[in-house]
Order: C-alpha cells, then sequence, then structure tokens
C-alpha cells in the first residue's frame, strides 16, 4: 500500500494548482504529494470558444500533463474508483490502495454525452458539433463556416456546466459570422437553454439581453435538448415548465452536454445529495471528514465552475490545508467570486465577474458591463499566459 502525506484526485485546472501552491508554500512535503490523474493530456479548455468560431487553433490548447505535474508532486497514473474516507484510503482502477493524511478531491466535471437520445452516435456530423470536447471543437468552426443558411440552433442544458457562458459565446461568434460570410440575412439563429434566463446576475443579464436583441437571435428559456436525429437533422426539446416535447428542425445545432459529478464521486461517502463533494463553501473542507477539501468544478460550492474560480479557491484551500496540518484555526474564507469572459464577436468581449451573492466583484477600473475589445484581447492573449505559467504554477 502506498501511503502520502497528501493526495490530490484530478490533475486538471484544480488538482495541479493546489498541488503546486502546496509544495511552494511547504516544500517540507516534496515527495509526500500524489496527484492521481489517468489523462496523459492537459488542456487550456477556456480557449475552445475561440477554436470552434475559427479565431485559435486548437492545438495550442493541449500539452502534455508531465509538464504540468509540479516538482516534488507523485504523478500516479490511474483512475480512482473508490473512497474510503473513514480508512482513508483510495482504490484506484489499477487496483492500487492508496492512503492518505489528507485528501483533496479535483475530479471535474463528467460530460454526460449519452443523456441526449442520439447525441453520441451523431456527434460531429450532420450538422451537430460542440465545443466541449477536443475531439470534436473543430467541428464547431467547420460548420460555421460552411454554413450557407436556414437555422442555426445552441443548446445550454438545465444542469451545472463548466463555463456557464460558453452556450452562447459560440452563437455570438456564429452569428458574427453568418453576417461576414453574407449569409445571416436567411438564417434563423435560436438559443434553446434550460435555465430561466440569460445569465444569473442581473447586471450583465440586462447587457447580454440587448446583445441578443440586436443580433436578432431567438431565445427559448427553461427547454432542455433531450434527443437529436442526425438523419433527419431534427432537435427535440422539453419544457421544463409543461414537460412537453417538441421537434424544430435544424441546418447546424451546437450542443453543450448535460453534465454532472464523476459517477465515483457519486456513488461515494463524500457526495451530497445531489453528487457534488460536499464541501463549506468558504474554507473548502468537506463537511462531514475533516482532513478532506474540495475545489473546483466537482465540488457542491455554489458558483459557476470555471478556471477564474479555482483561481481564488486554491489559495484558500491550501492555506486552510496547512493550517489544519499545523492544528491552527483555518481562517481563510473563499468569497465565491468567479469570472466568465462573455465573447460577444470577434473581437468583444463582456467581463463578468462576481460572487456567492451575484453581485459584480470587478478587477477593472471601468464598467465591465459593456463589449470592450480590450478585454477580448485579455481573454485571447493574456489569460492562456496567465493560466499555464501562472496559476498552474502556484504563482497567483
Amino acid at each position: 500500500m502506498m501511503h502520502y502525506r497528501v493526495v490530490v484526485v484530478g490533475g486538471g485546472s484544480g488538482g495541479i494548482t493546489v498541488a503546486s501552491r502546496l509544495l511552494r508554500e511547504a516544500r517540507h512535503l516534496s515527495g509526500q504529494v500524489a496527484i492521481v490523474e489517468p489523462a496523459t493530456k492537459h488542456y487550456y479548455q477556456p480557449l475552445w470558444t475561440l477554436v470552434g468560431g475559427g479565431a485559435a487553433k486548437r492545438e495550442v490548447t493541449e500539452r502534455e500533463e508531465a509538464s504540468v505535474i509540479p516538482e516534488g508532486a507523485v504523478w500516479i497514473k490511474d483512475a480512482v474508483l473508490e473512497f474510503n474516507p473513514k480508512e482513508n484510503l483510495v482504490v484506484t482502477a489499477g487496483g492500487s490502495t492508496i492512503s492518505y493524511d489528507f485528501l483533496v478531491v479535483a475530479a471535474g466535471i463528467q460530460i454526460d454525452w449519452d443523456k441526449v437520445k442520439g447525441l453520441k452516435e451523431t456527434i460531429g456530423k450532420n450538422g451537430v458539433c460542440s465545443n466541449y470536447s477536443y475531439d470534436y471543437v473543430n467541428s464547431t468552426w467547420e460548420n460555421i463556416r460552411n454554413f450557407t443558411g436556414g437555422t442555426a440552433i445552441f443548446t445550454q442544458p438545465s444542469t451545472p456546466i463548466k463555463c456557464g457562458g460558453a452556450p452562447q459565446k459560440i452563437m455570438y461568434l456564429a452569428d458574427d459570422y453568418f453576417r461576414k460570410s453574407g449569409v445571416r440575412s436567411k438564417s434563423k439563429v435560436m438559443f434553446y437553454n434550460g435555465g430561466p434566463s440569460i445569465f444569473s446576475v442581473k447586471k450583465y443579464a440586462d447587457a447580454l439581453n440587448k446583445v441578443v436583441e440586436r443580433k436578432g437571435i431567438e431565445t427559448h428559456y427553461k427547454h432542455n435538448l433531450v434527443a437529436v436525429d442526425g438523419e433527419k437533422k431534427q432537435a427535440t426539446f422539453e419544457d421544463l415548465n409543461t414537460k412537453e416535447q417538441h421537434t424544430v428542425q435544424y441546418d447546424m445545432i451546437h450542443v453543450t452536454p448535460p453534465m454532472s459529478a464523476p459517477d465515483f464521486i457519486k456513488k461515494s461517502p463524500l457526495a451530497n445529495a445531489d453528487g457534488w463533494v460536499s464541501v463549506d463553501k468558504f474554507t473548502l473542507q468537506h463537511t462531514a471528514f475533516s482532513n478532506v477539501f474540495g475545489i473546483g468544478d466537482s465540488s457542491s460550492l455554489p458558483t459557476s465552475k470555471t478556471g477564474a474560480a479555482i483561481r481564488k479557491q486554491a489559495p484558500a484551500l491550501v492555506h486552510n490545508l496547512l493550517s489544519l496540518m499545523r492544528s491552527e484555526p483555518m481562517v481563510n474564507e473563499y468569497d465565491g467570486y468567479t469570472s466568465c469572459p462573455l465573447v460577444t464577436g470577434y473581437g468583444s468581449l463582456i467581463l463578468a465577474e462576481f460572487d456567492y451573492n451575484l453581485e459584480p466583484d470587478e478587477t477593472f477600473p471601468f464598467d465591465q458591463g459593456q463589449e470592450r475589445f480590450s478585454m477580448y484581447l485579455l481573454k485571447k492573449e493574456m489569460l492562456p499566459i496567465i493560466y499555464w505559467d501562472g496559476m498552474l504554477k502556484g504563482l497567483m
């Protein structure tokens, strides 16, 4: 049996950031921090919106997982099968049992492609595309640039998703491109959203509603995509209020699939009733097991699931974990900060930043509810650098 002082489950944004910060702030833990992650590639997923819109290359978002593992961490290339927090044990799919003193769960979110009937069979063809996969993101750009008119549908499920603004960002880019290519006048752009509104924060919702109105986009709220027939080019939606279903003909459809907590978390003692790792929303400590912490998309934190949120969560988690190790009180609190750079077209972006109370928590000394070219450059050029060279290295 292997034993480590700290075991981090997940080698994505949350896991790598926590491990890096932990090893920077407590160098004596070198060799005592293990990261359990089966994937050999690491992706900067926020850029996939621009890849799908033809404004960035897919390849720049991919790096070797080995290149982001921090010095002093032990990489266990395996997947977690089950947790036994009462015994401080993690069991892997490869048959290993790992014991720990402290556990950090940063396992990300699970994309449930099979929850939409017919989607797995037709994704990447028949006009069906999605930015939510490295394998299929190029198909989005293929559909947009080859679109000659007709009905273009963009969907968002009622489940929590990573990067809550992404389903509409690609819609705005597509609308922009359709205008530049001369086909928008003979096209209908439709947004089917399982949620009740365009955005959860009023300030940014007001701005986005103006964007939708200006672009002439048809919106349908409280509607979930439940089936796709690629051969017939038909999408079936369920009205969440009436439970009635209706079918719409499409020429292209960008699908944001339903998402949920990873299955191995759902069935574990760490999960709350909805399947997420149950943590205190301020300290990030587990609500039942004091030596367990959760961060990012797989956690129960009631905020948007974004990389920007992790950048603020990680310092609080690491400081509280180190305090717990020293038997000191945990005083660091995460206030729910998250950010969503809302691309509204090529060269324009609304930078939404807000907290648990859905109140704006903005960085810059100007109104971020306005579309700006400078904020578009921030997303395209600066944020990837901040991610690779700052956040993942535990520097910010």
